[in-house]
């Protein structure tokens, strides 16, 4: 998640009723995380994409749904490992690179920093290191990997993966906006607004996006392995995040959610492989 300036419509106090402000809420998401254009009427509200973070989650199904559909699609007709690249292509564009640019800024900033402050700067700058370039090759290499492995153990368990695994990740960062702090001193930051914590009801709301993954549990019983393995990388990198700036930024979510992704993909394929 990329910290930048943002200039928009100012805060307005949400009055209206309980089905159009979800709806609202819910397009907040889409237009903040992905680059689908959204109806005029949506607006921007830093309260409202404060509380769309409970709509995070949903933004998991969105992406994966996308990202698995091209590459099953295009796995019909090309070779295994081009259809996954493809995939993950859909998948950067959906998104604008928003999560994987998190990723990279968060790699440059605690490889190149030295201090609180040196990290914070570096993280801000948006030119391309070596710790950040070298952190997606490998990142995107894993990626890699591990769909290839997985549709090889069949496409539609490396479909139900792949979901699971956008869905879990973006779970964890919700986590950690609800349980810590958020960093920046500043009040130019893009994420600002959903650096605030999350209330608890948010926090839940969010949290009924990953029940049919428990729900189904008894076809896919990797998924309760997962859950518990992606919530300890969480609490390290949380920790992580905590000793090195004393709490987190958007980049910090943005390197969360792709590590969690990664891991949870891992951990479904360690699981197959292993049974």
């Amino acid at each position: 998640m990329k910290d930048e300036a943002v200039s928009g419509v100012p805060d307005e106090p949400i009055r209206e009723n309980r089905f159009r402000l979800e709806l609202r809420l819910l397009l907040t998401a889409v237009m903040f995380y992905t680059r689908i254009k959204c109806p005029d009427w949506v607006g921007y509200s830093a309260e409202r994409l404060n509380r769309s973070t409970r709509y995070f989650p949903a933004m998991g199904w969105l992406v994966g749904l996308v990202v698995a559909a091209v590459m099953l699609a295009t796995g019909l007709v090309l070779p295994t490992v081009v259809a996954v690249v493809l995939g993950l292509a859909a998948g950067v564009l959906l998104t604008g690179a928003f999560h994987e640019d998190g990723f990279a800024d968060v790699c440059d900033g605690f490889g190149g920093g030295t201090s609180r402050q040196r990290t914070l700067d570096i993280m801000k700058d948006s030119r391309v290191g070596a710790f950040a370039a070298i952190g997606l090759v490998l990142l995107f290499s894993l990626k890699i990997a591990a769909l290839t492995a997985l549709m090889d153990t069949g496409i539609w368990q490396a479909a139900a993966a792949l979901l699971f695994a956008h869905v879990l990740s973006r779970w964890c960062v919700v986590t950690i906006i609800f349980s810590d702090d958020y960093a920046r001193d500043d009040l130019t930051s893009k994420v600002k607004p959903i650096g605030r914590k999350i209330s608890r009801l948010g926090f839940a709301a969010a949290s009924v996006w990953m029940l049919p993954f428990v729900g189904l549990s008894w076809w896919q019983p990797w998924w309760l392995l997962a859950i518990p393995i992606a919530f300890l990388v969480r609490l390290a990198l949380a920790r992580w995040f905590r000793q090195r700036l004393g709490g987190y930024t958007g980049d910090c979510l943005g390197m969360a959610q792709q590590v969690n992704e990664v891991v949870t993909l891992l951990v479904v394929l360690a699981s197959i492989n292993i049974s």
